[in-house]
């Protein structure tokens, strides 16, 4: 595994390469992508890149594991107000549109099945909407599928959408509609069910 950059300087380069490789990755896939572009970007060399992170692939696996780090693992989260927390994503998606792209890349490159990212990641998360679940607050079922829902729901104004891409210069009053109508659909799919009637 490559070493990782003790000194201040070395993580200023790493933070360099990150972002300049998640603008490569982002704008050209992974096919496309090229090391040299990121080198130029990142005012680094080839030593550097392959020193840190070892080769591409392995620098495309830093480089999502960084934006999903920066975006949705940085919301706040509250399983109490998956609504809210839909919204604080479909924001994100307007402001920060890297990761969505990137998985959209992913998605047609790697081709991948089963969970994406290492479910430590969410592990928080699937804990604390476990709990919600077990005292009634949320409708039964695997929780992992919830949380994916959640996140779908939120996601489907975002680059990876197959039907429209919202972008930030839209006017608010669209945005606003939108947010509306997310936080509602998502406080009907994770309500719990009613009790049945008494017979």
């Amino acid at each position: 595994m490559p070493d990782l950059p003790t000194t201040p300087r070395g993580a200023a380069t790493r933070r360099r390469i990150l972002d300049a490789a998640a603008e490569e990755f982002a704008g050209h896939g992974i096919a496309g992508a090229r090391i040299e572009r990121i080198i130029a970007a990142a005012r680094t060399n080839k030593a550097q890149v392959y020193g840190y992170f070892g080769n591409k692939e392995g620098l495309l696996d830093a480089v999502v594991a960084d934006c999903v780090e920066q975006s949705t693992d940085a919301l706040p989260f509250d399983a109490e107000d998956l609504p809210g927390w839909a919204v604080r994503i479909y924001d994100q998606n307007l402001e920060r549109p890297t990761l969505v792209r990137l998985i959209a890349w992913i998605r047609l490159e790697r081709r991948p099945v089963g969970r994406w990212f290492d479910s430590v990641e969410h592990a928080h998360k699937i804990e604390a909407i476990t709990r919600a679940q077990a005292a009634g607050r949320l409708r039964p079922g695997d929780p992992f599928d919830l949380l994916t829902l959640v996140i779908s729901m939120a996601s489907a104004w975002s680059p990876a959408s197959s039907v429209y891409t919202a972008t930030a210069d839209e006017p608010p009053a669209e945005h606003d509609r939108r947010r509306a109508l997310l936080r509602a659909c998502v406080a009907g799919a994770v309500a719990p069910d009613p009790p049945a009637p008494a017979a």
